[in-house]
């Protein structure tokens, strides 16, 4: 009798060791938490329904809002705050000088230690469940709260935040006009912490019936997915690059394209590989030579803000916000 229970005892530690490197991982290589933000004017909302996953929602709506404004949406990764993400990625900016609202959902600690979003765990990004849940509830709180233009809700979400973007489009493509994953991992690549390991460290095995096939039968949507853009650096020593190929297949499957008929750009800052539809953009990956774990941002030349700079926020020879504010047409004011 005692044996088996010291083997179970063992086994216990060693799924609580490996849930414990998947969430250090996610971090990025540093291993270490984001910096104290400066102070922002993100707002703590309380939650009008049932809030499943009991997160924390938090928005920005600049002082001159559109009529009718658009919605943007950003899960933030592994120990970041909405605080330090936007501080260092300058989204609730963005926000005032184009009169958009933003929407941050938090992940709590008694969630996760590590203040990651569970991608991993199919109760968490399960329709009308779990995390996705609490943050469709977000969206549908903000739009009200705001008049917000239903047809100009946008997602940008980076890291373990990218993978729950993938859950939400999947989920309900409908709600948004555009989305955006930056260094995450395909919805339904895997089931636990330690496949979860396994597809960041060396790629996600490909489903037998393709990638495609984890997110075309769970709507009604057919092909009608919302544009998407894959962000991912090549030096990524947390999520492996091919995971990015990964995210790229799911979205021409799903919407029924063919791979060979995109086309590359060579930029200085890397490779931007396209495909349209009546050449209207509908999927495009954003490699950045030698970037590491990170949204990539443009600094300026004298290093402004240095003091507040999230660790997985990196410049880079191209903005991801920048570049999306074009691509979603969130003109200025």
């Amino acid at each position: 009798m005692r044996p088996a229970i010291h083997k179970s005892l063992r086994k216990s530690f060693r799924v609580h060791r490996s849930i414990s490197k998947l969430v250090n991982a996610m971090l990025g290589p540093s291993g270490h938490k984001s910096p104290p933000s400066r102070r922002t004017t993100l707002q703590t909302i309380a939650m009008c329904e049932s809030n499943p996953a009991g997160l924390v929602m938090k928005l920005f709506a600049p002082t001159k809002l559109r009529k009718k404004p658009p919605l943007v949406v950003v899960p933030h990764g592994c120990n970041q705050t909405p605080e330090s993400l936007d501080a260092a990625s300058g989204f609730s900016r963005y926000a005032t000088e184009r009169g958009f609202v933003l929407l941050y959902p938090q992940q709590t600690g008694s969630n996760n230690p590590n203040g990651c979003f569970n991608w991993f765990r199919p109760s968490a990004v399960a329709r009308d469940r779990g995390e996705v849940l609490s943050i469709r509830q977000m969206i549908e709180q903000a739009c009200s709260r705001y008049g917000v233009d239903r047809r100009r809700v946008f997602i940008v979400g980076l890291s373990a935040g990218g993978a729950m973007t993938a859950a939400l489009v999947a989920h309900y493509p409908a709600l948004f006009a555009g989305a955006a994953i930056v260094a995450g991992m395909p919805f339904g690549s895997v089931r636990d912490a330690m496949s979860a390991l396994r597809a960041m460290k060396s790629g996600a095995p490909v489903p037998v019936a393709g990638w495609g096939s984890l997110v075309e039968d769970l709507s009604d949507q057919g092909s009608s997915w919302p544009p998407m853009s894959i962000w991912q650096g090549t030096g990524d020593k947390v999520v492996n690059p091919r995971n990015a190929e990964a995210n790229v297949a799911q979205w021409l499957e799903a919407a029924g394209m063919d791979r060979s008929l995109g086309r590359v750009e060579r930029k200085a800052w890397g490779e931007l590989h396209i495909w349209e539809v009546a050449k209207k953009r509908k999927v495009s990956l954003y490699l950045i030579s030698g970037m590491g774990h990170a949204l990539p941002i443009k600094t300026r030349s004298n290093g402004a803000s240095r003091r507040f700079r999230d660790p997985f926020v990196r410049s880079a020879g191209i903005s991801a916000p920048v570049e999306l504010m074009r691509l979603w047409g969130l003109t200025r004011l």
